[in-house]
């Protein structure tokens, strides 16, 4: 499946920064290469997660077990380009399946756990999935039964597979020549994964082996280059997004490293890792820098193999990267991404200074000689004029462009035609500053979202949720701060004529109802009079969150 156009095909090829190359044929470099080293290592608490004990994988075996798999998969009626919903959590099956997939030529679609049959059911009808792969039992949810109940309510769903069936059909016998005569193309769909973003439904962000492979290269600024030296990277996000496929699975590719998989954090598993597995690099949140640096056992984690570490979903405070300096020495790299594929990257060699680079990007269209990547444009646009701003100081839309770039969004025409501008720019939604000497910093989001714990929440979807609640007259949905998960979602309700009173387990009760990811649940609400607008009638979502800032401060809450 090539959804990127001819032209612009031909622009990076002839740039140079496109080729032949894909992520299958890198992958089995590696196989050839490195064929005893440990390919995946799954997370210690595998059993206690999903029922099976934990694994660790070579490369000559994993190689051998994606073949076999891939051929049962053909053999089962899969075929290229069919797009398979995959809902796992970080073990190493979930590579298994994702290289499988690739190797004829299909794409997978990740989910988080948190999703339930709302987001399924929005996400299969739109991707017209073939088929689902899931565990049936992951935290006491049967994610098998979830989509066994709706499956005939999806036509295009043929196949659902759980994931004991998933190991048994990677035993047996590769047809190695059936699987070589299928032609996948660098400019070929690789992966669509989904931005939860700020639209009440997610939007599919499909990325081809060649916009991975570019995209590796900007990681670079954060993780590093490791050449022929084995790069042990932990895996702390989800295998499910930008964050989590480039970490865990891209980088893991490129480099011919180690992954070692974990997910959800857990601070006693997290530090035997450390301790254990000669971690070398990963990638933690900020919230994870700051649950790290304030557990009480923090003087007991050992660092010392530990590299790289990379941070991004928000920007970090100058106060963690400073003390992980000072505690092991180590210069944590700064990333500034989305699923769409725009991302900026810096490490310790580019703003050595900490509390600089915890708030600071290198606009590559002014510092080239810095890219990563040649063809990436950066630019700041007035949310007025539509013109570039150049001035110290101006705020404005962050507008991006780069072979590491999806082509658009999945079959929503609209959004993506509304999304890029007759030059090629993606527009982020996402505010910066100009700064000097050539950096831009992150100074807020145009669209309304709550980032808890690295997970995108649209406001939008839980406001047109709750009005529906026979006690609501009208909702907003807004960020709170929160010291362990970044953010946390309050909600304020006018109630309906009549109603004297409203409990927050009214309405949380009312979402689970409708099957929404559990993440997505509002934790607080404040009864109001009225939601604040301005005079074409949008909320005034800066009011509310000062509000609410100012009742946790006075309640003593440590923000």
């Amino acid at each position: 499946m090539i959804l990127t156009d001819t032209k612009k095909i031909k622009y990076y090829t002839d740039m140079g920064v496109w080729a032949n190359e894909t992520l299958v044929d890198v992958f089995q470099k590696n196989v050839k290469d490195y064929p005893e080293r440990i390919a995946l290592a799954d997370p210690l608490n595998k059993e206690q997660l999903v029922g099976s004990p934990a694994e660790r994988i070579s490369y000559a075996d994993l190689g051998e077990r994606v073949d076999i798999l891939a051929t049962k998969l053909l053999a089962r009626g899969f075929k290229k380009d069919d797009i398979v919903i995959v809902q796992l959590p970080n073990i190493w099956e979930l590579t298994l399946i994702y290289m499988a997939l690739a190797r004829i030529g299909a794409i997978f679609s990740p989910l988080p756990m948190q999703w339930r049959e709302k987001e399924f059911n929005y996400i299969c009808d739109l991707s017209q999935s073939v088929s689902y792969i899931s565990v049936k039992n992951f935290a006491g949810f049967d994610h098998i039964d979830m989509v066994k109940k709706v499956a005939k309510d999806h036509p295009s769903l043929k196949d659902i597979i759980t994931l004991d069936e998933l190991k048994k059909m990677s035993e047996g016998e590769a047809d190695v020549a059936q699987l070589n005569a299928i032609e996948i193309g660098s400019n070929d769909i690789f992966s669509l994964c989904w931005s939860s973003g700020t639209e009440s439904n997610s939007k599919g962000c499909p990325m081809s082996h060649n916009n991975w492979l570019a995209q590796v290269k900007v990681m670079t600024k954060a993780v590093g280059v490791w050449n022929d030296r084995c790069q042990v990277i932990l895996c702390t996000a989800p295998m499910v997004n930008m964050t989590g496929v480039g970490i865990g699975l891209v980088n893991w590719l490129f480099s011919g490293g180690t992954t070692v998989f974990h997910h959800p954090f857990d601070g006693e598993v997290f530090f035997k890792q450390m301790a254990t597995e000669n971690i070398t690099t990963t990638l933690l949140v900020p919230a994870l820098l700051n649950m790290i640096l304030k557990h009480p056992q923090v003087s007991e984690l050992n660092l010392s193999t530990v590299e790289k570490i990379m941070t991004g979903s928000a920007p970090p405070s100058a106060w963690s990267l400073e003390e992980f300096k000072k505690r092991w020495g180590i210069d944590v790299g700064c990333g500034w991404g989305q699923t769409e594929g725009t991302a900026i990257m810096s490490g310790a060699e580019d703003i050595p200074d900490a509390a600089k680079r915890s708030r600071f990007y290198p606009n590559w269209s002014i510092r080239r000689s810095e890219s990563p990547v040649e063809g990436i444009e950066i630019k700041v646009v007035d949310l007025d004029s539509g013109k570039a701003l150049t001035k110290v100081g101006d705020i404005g839309q962050l507008a991006y462009k780069g072979p590491n770039v999806f082509p658009g969004y999945f079959r929503r025409p609209d959004l993506s035609e509304t999304s890029f501008d007759s030059d090629g720019y993606f527009y982020t939604g996402d505010l910066f500053r100009v700064e000097d000497d050539g950096y831009v910093s992150f100074f807020d989001r145009c669209k309304d979202i709550i980032i808890r714990g690295g997970n995108n929440i649209s406001a939008q979807e839980i406001e047109n949720m709750l009005q529906a609640h026979p006690k609501v007259l009208d909702a907003a949905a807004v960020a709170m701060p929160d010291e362990r998960l970044g953010e946390r979602i309050c909600v304020y309700i006018v109630l309906a004529e009549g109603v004297e009173s409203l409990a927050l387990s009214e309405l949380t009760d009312f979402m689970r109802d409708q099957n929404i990811a559990i993440y997505k649940l509002p934790e607080r609400l404040e009864i109001t009079d009225v939601i604040p607008r301005n005079p074409v009638g949008k909320i005034v979502k800066p009011q509310l969150r000062e509000d609410i800032a100012k009742k946790l401060k006075a309640e003593g809450v440590k923000l």
